[in-house]
This record gives structure tokens, C-alpha cells and sequence, in this order.
């Protein structure tokens, strides 16, 4: 008895891990998202962050909504999902005024949102920041605000 279970532990367990790992938060995939995901890939990412422990998660699912509001149809749940995802990215900022990355995923919401929207007043502020902090930043955050300078209006004053 005690072998069979050993036995079934050895055929499950690397179906677990491998199940784990592809579960696991990656940056460089979060960014690449960011840039041009559809809604099926933001919604995976979200999953992935729900699931995710040890980052922040109101900063990363926050920008992430508000890029699927840009996604999806219907004015009303668009601005529903805009504000939920606002909230979100605004508390980790809030927590955290000095995160660097946080006032990244805003710089790119405001840089690309709708003028309607009313959400572009900290896009001097943000990219000052994300300047001051860049040498403090991962390789994969690096490597997104380096990608991300490359067409943005506020990042191309800055030199890195």
C-alpha cells in the first residue's frame, strides 16, 4: 500500500511542479503584455497575480485592468473596469510613493489613455521618477521602460 502511494506521489508531483511554474509571476511576461496583450492574455496575467504571493498586487492587477478596459466593448463596463483598475494602481502608489515601477505602469496608463478619461495630470511627475529610480529597477522593468521610451512623448526627455 504505502509503495502505490509513493509510486502515484512520483506520477503526480512533476505534473504539480510543472503545473507551479507555469502559474509563477514573470515580469518580462507582465510587460510584454502591457505592450500589446489582448484581453484573453491580460486576463491570464490577472490570473497569474491572483494566484502569486510576495508581489504587489494591487499595482500590477490595477494597471493590467485598466489596460483591458482599453480591450473591451461597451462604454459603461469600460469605465467600470478603468476605475477598478485606477483604484488599485493609485493604493500601491499611495503605499509606496517612491516605487519606481508603480509610477511606470502609471506613466503608461496616462500616457495612452483617453483624454476623457481625465487621468494624464502625473505624466511629469511619473516619468521624474521613473528616471530618478531607474538604476534602482530590475533588468525586466529596465527593459520595459527602455522599450517603452521609445515611443513615449514624456520618456524621450530623459537621458538613461
Amino acid at each position: 500500500m504505502a509503495g502505490r502511494i509513493i509510486c502515484l506521489l512520483f506520477l503526480l508531483l512533476p505534473g504539480l511542479f510543472i503545473q507551479a511554474k507555469a502559474q509563477s509571476f514573470d515580469k518580462a511576461a507582465f510587460y510584454k503584455v502591457m505592450e500589446n496583450g489582448n484581453t484573453d492574455e491580460v486576463d491570464k496575467q490577472l490570473k497569474i497575480i491572483e494566484t502569486t504571493s510576495n508581489i504587489n498586487k494591487e499595482a500590477y492587477s490595477g494597471a493590467l485592468l485598466m489596460k483591458k478596459a482599453g480591450l473591451i466593448n461597451g462604454a459603461s463596463k469600460k469605465l467600470s473596469v478603468f476605475k477598478n483598475g485606477r483604484a488599485k494602481l493609485e493604493a500601491a502608489i499611495e503605499k509606496e510613493k517612491d516605487n519606481g515601477e508603480w509610477h511606470f505602469l502609471r506613466l503608461i496608463i496616462q500616457e495612452n489613455a483617453p483624454k476623457i478619461l481625465n487621468y494624464k495630470s502625473d505624466k511629469k511627475d511619473d516619468a521624474a521618477m521613473v528616471h530618478s529610480a531607474y538604476k534602482k529597477l530590475s533588468p525586466e522593468v529596465q527593459s520595459a521602460v527602455m522599450d517603452y521610451r521609445k515611443h513615449s512623448d514624456t520618456l524621450q526627455t530623459f537621458i538613461f
